[in-house]
């Protein structure tokens, strides 16, 4: 198996996965090392033994309770996400608290029952042993209670929208300050060969720059990809351009991070998308619930005036010498848009929410520079075509009052 089929089979966080499954071992060694060494600290303030034992096994036990409450809490919000607002929605599954909470609650269980095995049939232990078990318990508990407001946070609508539209932001925002859009100044070298997927559907979530850099510095090549970060790769589809050198499928293909969902990485449209699928589910006939899908316009809009000033250009990433080596697409204005709002407008049935969507639009407008507000243009006489054949009462009162 080459390198990136076994990626591509890691699951759709490899690198997430990783970190959890690191910081469950490290908790569960650090808690049978310390559960080794305490009971043999000598001198100092003692507690009987078996009261001792009898608290470690009864913690250790009481915890099962405390991961049984994180899993429930984990099913709980994917559940009630997927069914009310998007089952695309992971951000609460992916939090790293989850996992920390999860790989703390299994270093606490190995001291508890290291400790009292270590105990044994002693007279007398060490008081640091008792109260580092509950010290930890203590944390524990708060640990808990911060996972249960996060858990609170992400079925409830307000918090939900925001997480999403702050990393839809942190990621727009890392694109504008990318200052690596010119052009190279020598020409492009000759096309040399086009790499493929070659398995079965998957999504692109990350790319490895720093991979495909030193690939294209060592080969004296230029790397011209096709695909961003959130497309679906389908068997046979084009994924990369090579300009000046031969590069292998497999050398090139393992600098990509796929799986089977989308992830905020890199992906620029991603918040969009998700805010796009909650409008899109308040507005339909068994939801009914138009406000929400307003609400969900309001931060789309936010996101769109950031976009409207950003730089939209392909990215050409350069080697240490300055030469620039790979070119990473970007989505155009048109995607965005038509992500953001045309399913919306096509699917509402409530005036309120299409006229909240031209006066999105008109904000938008008013931070665009001319030729990104020729395409908002089409888009605001729809939408007033659909208010005038759809609600025409409504239409030319909001006319008249915008006249007035």
């Amino acid at each position: 198996m080459s390198r990136r089929s076994a990626r591509s089979r890691s699951g759709p966080y490899p690198r997430r996965s990783l970190r959890a499954a690191n910081a469950q071992l490290l908790c569960a060694a650090a808690g049978v090392g310390l559960g080794i060494a305490m009971p043999r600290i000598p001198g100092g303030p003692r507690a009987p033994a078996p009261q001792v034992v009898d608290l470690l096994f009864t913690a250790g036990l009481g915890l099962l309770g405390a991961v049984a409450l994180i899993f429930s809490l984990l099913f709980l919000v994917l559940q009630w996400v997927a069914t009310t607002f998007t089952p695309r929605l992971t951000l609460f599954r992916d939090a790293p608290i989850v996992w920390r909470t999860f790989a703390f609650a299994i270093g606490l269980v190995s001291f508890c029952v290291t400790a009292a095995l270590a105990i044994g049939n002693d007279h007398d232990v060490s008081v640091a042993v008792p109260v580092t078990a509950m010290s930890l318990m203590l944390i524990m508990l708060w640990i808990l209670r911060t996972l249960q407001l996060r858990a609170f946070a992400a079925i409830q609508l307000v918090p939900a929208l925001k997480s999403i539209a702050a990393r839809g932001r942190a990621v727009l925002g890392e694109l504008e300050v990318r200052s690596d859009r010119a052009p190279p100044a020598r020409p492009v070298p000759p096309h040399r060969n086009t790499i493929s997927w070659p398995d079965p559907p998957t999504v692109l979530q990350r790319l490895d720059t720093d991979q495909l850099l030193d690939l294209a510095h060592a080969a004296d090549a230029v790397l011209v990809l096709r695909a961003a970060p959130g497309a679906t790769l389908r068997r046979g589809m084009p994924v990369a351009d090579v300009y000046g050198a031969v590069l292998t499928a497999d050398t090139v293909l393992t600098a990509l991070v796929v799986g089977n969902e989308r992830g905020f990485d890199q992906d620029p449209l991603l918040a969009f998308r998700l805010l796009a699928d909650i409008a899109l589910r308040a507005l339909s006939p068994a939801v009914n619930d138009p406000a929400t899908a307003v609400q969900a316009l309001d931060e789309i809009g936010d996101l769109l005036m950031q976009v409207a000033a950003a730089p939209l250009m392909p990215l050409w990433l350069a080697d240490p010498d300055g030469d620039p080596r790979v070119l990473v697409p970007l989505p155009d204005w048109d995607t965005f848009l038509r992500v953001a709002v045309d399913d919306i407008v096509f699917a509402s049935s409530s005036p309120m929410v299409l006229r909240h969507v031209r006066d999105v639009l008109e904000r938008v407008a008013d931070h665009a520079d001319p030729e990104r507000r020729s395409h908002l243009a089409p888009r605001l006489s729809w939408v007033a075509e659909e208010m005038q054949n759809r609600f025409p009462q409504v239409a030319f009162t909001t006319a008249a009052s915008d006249v007035s």
